[in-house]
């Protein structure tokens, strides 16, 4: 263990943590934690609801939930905040309403902000931390921002995309990467997005860190079985993930005489709206709405597969295609966003126009009609590609590195 990383203390703040979409983050603590960095769990929101995963609940245990405060105290650490510095809560205060001048969101939340951050501040105090990391570039990390002009520490963000990129202009994107120590990209397509908004001098904060999976997600991975026609969607239930085009999709088949099952795997703001659509195209024998999935029910999903489909309308890079290839199933998704950084048609999967409801009902019967031996050949090369570029381990690593800088030179400049 690096003695550097041994007393390095960094606080992850996330909006919503844990949450079964947000898996990729859990497993990037851990294995921060496995390298020697202390990690700080902060969240905003997150404790009332239902968590099925048992590693979910473990990390909901070790959360500091900052809502859970109460109107009431996060004033008074609001007080507490200005009494101790007032003139960090007058910048803190300009910063405020400096982003909410061209928010979407009205001057009152961003107020609000404020008060979780003196809250957040005072955690960051009381534990020592040396740097915040926020993941995605929405309101946790204006209040990491805010946060850090209140207590003098750095931060940076992972933005995932597709919010960050199509409201930048509305989150006040460009402030925040100018004033983070870095911002980490999941995928190159990200850094080109961030790189579309920001100033030029930024772009050397811009650091690709892919997500990463664990060694025990994708170990012994069984055979594939060659009687199952079965498609598996994972992912929230909205509409960027397209699944109203899918259930379309899925109707064509049906009418071609194709034999196959789909399977949702998950739940959101849709669902109901998707199963109306079900009822309404005779697919309920065809069709199937799982709900909110554990990683070991996801797991079991995708090797009941012949592959994962995935016809998002908006992404960044989906961590369910990353599942999918390390279990050595092929995937079908559009050809957006970070996606054909990891999917080649042909190779490891088949890629179709976003939108396009034919290309993907086609795709759907090539994959349904493929031999289990060109299955297993295409599985085998998902694999490959995934495990090259995203194993836990290495990408962490990239992150650690990125921590150690920015908190060594603080270091440095505190001591000067």
């Amino acid at each position: 263990m690096n003695k550097d990383m041994a007393s390095m203390r960094i606080a992850y703040l996330v909006n919503q943590y844990p949450a079964v979409s947000h898996s990729f983050i859990r497993r990037e603590i851990l294995e921060l934690e496995r390298s020697g960095v202390e990690v700080v769990r902060i969240a905003l929101l997150g404790w009332a609801g239902a968590i099925v995963d048992d590693a979910d609940r473990r990390e909901s245990e070790r959360t500091f939930y900052i809502q859970k405060l109460g109107l009431f105290r996060l004033c008074v650490r609001c007080l507490a905040a200005f009494l101790s510095s007032p003139l960090r809560m007058l910048r803190a205060a300009a910063l405020v309403a400096k982003m909410a001048r061209h928010s979407s969101r009205a001057f009152a939340v961003h107020c609000f902000y404020l008060l979780e951050a003196c809250a957040v501040a005072e955690v960051l105090k009381r534990r020592d931390v040396h740097h915040v990391h926020a993941h995605f570039g929405t309101n946790s990390a204006e209040v990491a921002m805010l946060a850090c002009c209140l207590s003098g520490r750095t931060y940076s963000f992972t933005a995932h995309g597709p919010e960050e990129f199509d409201k930048a202009g509305s989150i006040g994107l460009v402030t925040k990467v100018r004033r983070s120590a870095f911002v980490v990209a999941v995928s190159s397509f990200g850094r080109g997005q961030l790189y579309r908004w920001i100033d030029p001098g930024d772009w050397n904060k811009v650091k690709v860190v892919h997500c990463g999976l664990e060694p025990a997600f994708h170990a012994h991975v069984p055979p594939l079985r060659p009687a199952e026609r079965r498609l598996v969607c994972v992912g929230r239930l909205c509409e960027q993930k397209g699944q109203l085009l899918l259930i379309r999709a899925a109707e064509m088949l049906v009418r071609r005489g194709v034999s196959f099952r789909l399977v949702l795997a998950g739940d959101g703001e849709l669902r109901a709206e998707i199963e109306r659509e079900i009822a309404a195209r005779g697919l309920r024998d065809h069709v199937t709405i799982t709900g909110w999935l554990d990683s070991a029910a996801i797991r079991d999903e995708l090797l009941n597969a012949t592959a994962l489909v995935l016809p998002s309308l908006a992404e960044g890079l989906p961590v369910a295609i990353m599942e999918a290839m390390a279990l050595r199933r092929p995937v079908l998704a559009t050809y957006i966003a970070g996606i054909p950084e990891l999917v080649a048609t042909g190779v490891n999967g088949w890629l179709v126009p976003s939108g396009s409801t034919e290309a993907l009902a086609a795709a759907m019967e090539s994959c349904l009609s493929a031999s289990p031996a060109d299955i297993e050949r295409m599985g085998d090369a998902a694999r490959r590609a995934v495990l090259e570029r995203h194993d836990i381990a290495s990408e962490t690593r990239k992150l650690v590195g990125h921590f150690l800088q920015v908190v060594g030179e603080r270091a440095h400049a505190i001591g000067r």
